[in-house]
């Protein structure tokens, strides 16, 4: 008994520890329950290493030394990335001491041999290093760990050193407290006659203690949002100060209650624009309009338009600009206001099917040198000038240069050499006086013939431009 006093108050010592403050929550635990030596390890025989130490690990009744009563008493400290460090004692009495005697009566069919050494206490005093691997597999209940330790054994009237490889596994009932099962190798280094290397297996609970929660209440600072200003649980330690359901953190208003789709403020008209942002807050508005009404719908709040049941443009103070010729071009923007035209014109008449036709007739009777964007006749010129006359008679018209190849050569170069017509045709068009925006060009290659590729004089067809109204 004088070896386990000493033993106690080791471990004392270890829980009368000061320690600088910690990351994790409950950095403390103390463990009690029972033990079980199995000395069978090193009673030798057996077919190798594996098969002398393991052959018999769960033969309780025949190999385990258990005392019906708490046996061990441990203290450990969390000390960062999953590592705890603690302190253990125990105490035991050896009445079954396995050898390996085949030639001894009484032995089993191995050769081994359980014997009563009598009164043979063993005391127990080791330090460990525990890894833990919930976190890493992410689980609030199971946790399982690796150790590795060493310390000291008296056992009868011998005493040695043990290294202690162990693995554990705890369930959590709560978040303090929990059962916990592990087991010991302790390989013995020393001599003498019960000097011994044994398993030593443990079973009880554990208490974890020492959280720290520097506002009071009741949130420990591991899991407290605002661990310095006292708050609520559901809302991870932090407060609420208008009860909006928003943590004043988060609340753009915290002393009104709000809503949570404006950040905690309010909104009494209930447009969706938060008070301290609406220009109208007792009237419901538009966002666009920083919540004031627009009755017409023309952009313009209701104060400042002119015309508020009639929709019109900001420039004309929301009242609609009138149309005189009614053609849908306002007259602001119609470039013919006394006579009807189309949208597409600015207001102006559409260019005559007439002009149309002549502008078509000239641009097909423009020709190009085979594989080349150069004029074909003399006359292309003339032709171009005549183009050119029409369509300055449509200033607010659009066109665009078609350019055409035959099918000689490929496909990559009939594209290239299109659009080059189609160029050449609106630079002529631009020294005859052409608006040059007016004039957009594209080239279809080869894919539109108007005549047999067959023949040359098909193919002179084919290398042509045309000029049509863009629409």
């Amino acid at each position: 008994m004088k070896q386990l006093n000493k033993i106690l108050i080791a471990v004392m010592m270890v829980m009368g520890l000061s320690s600088q403050a910690q990351d994790s929550n409950n950095p403390w635990a103390i463990s009690f329950g029972v033990n079980a030596v199995d000395t069978k390890a090193s009673a030798g025989g057996g077919n190798g290493w594996l098969d002398q130490h393991f052959s018999q690990p769960f033969a309780v009744k025949d190999n385990w030394n258990i005392l019906p009563s708490v046996s061990y008493i441990s203290v450990s400290k969390y000390v960062g990335d999953n590592f705890s460090f603690g302190v253990q004692g125990t105490v035991n009495k050896i009445d079954k001491l396995v050898r390996f005697a085949p030639t001894e009566a009484g032995s089993d069919s191995r050769g081994y041999v359980v014997s009563n050494p009598g009164n043979l206490m063993y005391y127990g005093i080791d330090a460990t290093v525990k890894y833990s691997f919930m976190n890493l597999i992410n689980s609030k209940v199971i946790d399982p760990a690796l150790s590795v330790g060493g310390g000291y054994t008296f056992l009868g009237d011998s005493s040695f050193g043990t290294v202690n490889p162990g693995a554990g596994l705890t369930f959590w009932f709560s978040d303090n407290i929990g059962f916990e099962l592990a087991t010991r190798y302790k390989k013995a280094f020393g001599e003498g006659e019960f000097v011994r290397s044994h398993f030593q297996h443990t079973a009880g609970l554990t208490f974890k203690f020492g959280g720290k929660d520097t506002d009071g209440d009741g949130v420990y600072d591991k899991y407290d949002a605002c661990p310095e200003v006292a708050g609520l649980k559901e809302f991870d330690g932090c407060p609420d100060t208008d009860g909006d359901g928003i943590i004043d953190g988060n609340d753009t208003c915290p002393d009104v209650f709000g809503l949570a789709a404006l950040n905690g403020c309010p909104d009494t008209d209930g447009d969706g624009i938060a008070d301290k942002d609406d220009a109208c807050p007792d009237v419901f508005g538009l966002a666009a309009l920083n919540g004031c009404p627009d009755a017409d719908g023309d952009g313009i709040t209701d104060k400042d338009d002119k015309c508020p049941t009639v929709a019109g443009p900001k420039e004309n103070a929301g009242c609609p600009w009138p149309d005189t010729d009614g053609d849908s071009v306002l007259d602001k923007d119609d470039k013919c206001p006394d006579e009807k035209g189309t949208v597409a014109n600015n207001g102006c008449p559409e260019v005559t099917q007439a002009d149309l036709d002549a502008i078509s007739l000239e641009a097909r009777s423009i020709f190009f040198n085979t594989g080349k964007s150069t004029f074909k006749s003399a006359d292309v010129p003339v032709r171009l000038e005549s183009i050119a006359k029409i369509l300055k008679n449509y200033p607010k018209a659009s066109f665009v240069v078609e350019g055409h190849t035959d099918s000689v050569g490929s496909d990559k170069a009939n594209q290239k050499l299109s659009e080059a017509r189609a160029n050449a045709v609106k630079e002529s068009l631009i020294s005859n006086g052409v608006a040059a925006m007016k004039i957009s060009t594209i080239g279809a290659g080869e894919s539109t013939p108007i005549a047999t590729n067959a023949t040359a004089a098909g193919r002179a067809e084919n290398r042509r431009t045309e000029v049509k109204l863009v629409k």
